[in-house]
């Protein structure tokens, strides 16, 4: 038998910071190791990918980033449903357990000069496990941390998922300058590019630990004292919530893409298309990077007070207004215009991110939530996302107008978010216990009611 669950309103400050450092820095993990792939990826790409032509190799090192994620969907179900099965603590500790020992045997793998095909072919196999273990990580730190939030603060709460995303990815900008500056450019091409992926293993065992001494939430608790935990979430999804998996489908097509942008993209395209040096290039990326951290904090937090389907249609449209403005602004070459357009790109994708990870959760029941969020999050990420940075660089090699890489992004937003404009209900007063996440507008708490 369960315990007795913890009432999700009387734990203390620092439990609750507790839970915010444990949902927090498994995601900050998950994508500075992402986000250090694609600041090394032409690195990668000459170790792994050797070619004649340079630009060559770096479309195959991104295009290893796209395949993996091909992963996410699968692993969306697989960790999505032992979350609901198992709860949400186990199914946190494997995928921040898998991405650890990935991201450390990258560190370590032979490139192609020593072991021929095996090399770029186990490289494909380590980032696939890395794109299953990301499938289960953002919806299930968004589960743990949602279905803890106190009364009303749901998106404030939910917004430490992307801050911490974006953390992570001014850590890795910053790791990278810190090589380029300690190495010289032959040694950072032989081994310097995989120093940050060797310090990311011990940080990953600190946030397994953090997270093997969590509780369960309350949701799943009292799921459990009711004998409600579904017993077969994925096909219990694939028959009542199709229409909640269409709505997280077209939510993360455009906000797992614009954060790829960010995360990947950008320090691509200062350098190659901007004409930026890389280590200019490497702190304004950070520099953005930390403004855009703040700014989901502030957009989740007005989510809380206005709504989120306000803040998510207005997030879609400026993306697909002023993404090609920012990179315009970017591709100017020089450092002030560049932060100046990915903080512009940024209010947008804050919007939009920030609502997206709190309604991933509200969309759905508590006994199929982690697998409903993360099917429709992941298919959208694999399928939309995923391919983003190679099309981006791919549309910048034909020589077209600077803002050119932006179009991919401009045309999914504008898709998306007319797709959404008619089926994105308000989720703010949803209950996230019971049978269903059905709008109870009397009241914004998190425990299943009686």
């Amino acid at each position: 038998m369960s315990r007795t669950p913890p009432d999700v309103h009387a734990v203390t400050r620092s439990e609750h910071r507790r839970r915010l450092i444990a949902g927090g820095i498994g995601n900050f993990m998950e994508w500075f190791d992402f986000a250090i792939y694609g600041f090394f990826a032409a690195a990668i790409g000459t170790n792994f990918f050797p070619s004649t032509s340079s630009t060559a190799s770096l479309l195959s090192a991104l295009a290893v980033y796209a395949i993996a994620f091909l992963m996410r969907p699968v692993g969306g179900l697989v960790i999505g449903a032992i979350g609901d099965r198992r709860g949400r603590r186990f199914a946190l500790m494997l995928s921040v357990g898998l991405m650890g020992a990935a991201t450390a045997l990258i560190a370590v793998l032979p490139p192609y000069s020593a072991i021929g095909i095996a090399a770029p072919a186990v490289l494909v196999l380590l980032r696939c496990v890395q794109g299953f273990s990301a499938g289960g990580e953002w919806t299930g730190s968004t589960a743990f941390l949602v279905e803890n939030a106190p009364a009303g603060r749901r998106g404030l709460v939910a917004s430490v998922v992307p801050m911490t995303g974006a953390i992570g990815v001014a850590a890795g900008a910053g790791s990278a300058l810190l090589i380029q500056n300690l190495l010289a450019a032959d040694q950072i091409a032989t081994w310097g590019w995989r120093i940050p992926f060797l310090a990311a293993f011990p940080l990953t065992l600190v946030g397994l630990y953090i997270r093997i001494k969590l509780d369960e939430t309350a949701v799943f608790h009292q799921l459990r004292a009711r004998d409600e935990v579904a017993e077969a979430p994925i096909r219990t999804v694939l028959r009542a919530e199709k229409r909640g998996v269409a709505i997280s489908f077209a939510l993360s097509a455009i906000t797992v893409l614009g954060f790829y942008y960010i995360a990947t993209y950008v320090v691509t395209f200062l350098t190659t298309t901007a004409g930026m040096k890389r280590g200019t290039a490497l702190w304004v990326v950070s520099a953005g990077a930390l403004v855009y951290s703040g700014l989901c904090v502030v957009a989740g937090a007005l989510s809380d007070r206005v709504g989120r389907r306000p803040i998510s249609l207005a997030g879609g449209a400026g993306l697909a207004l002023f993404a090609i403005p920012a990179f315009l602004l970017m591709a100017t070459g020089r450092p002030g215009p560049a932060i100046l357009g990915i903080v512009l790109f940024g209010v947008f994708q804050a919007m939009h991110i920030s609502t997206t990870t709190v309604m991933l959760i509200e969309l759905f029941p508590a006994r199929t939530r982690m697998t409903g969020s993360a099917i429709g999050y992941n298919l959208g990420a694999a399928l939309i996302a995923g391919p983003g940075p190679l099309i981006a660089a791919a549309l910048a090699a034909t020589g077209g107008f600077a803002g050119l890489p932006a179009t991919y992004i401009a045309v999914v937003a504008a898709i998306c978010s007319i797709a959404l404009f008619f089926l994105l209900p308000e989720t703010r007063f949803r209950r996230l216990g019971g049978h269903a996440a059905d709008p109870d507008p009397r009241r914004a708490d998190d425990v299943v009611a009686p």
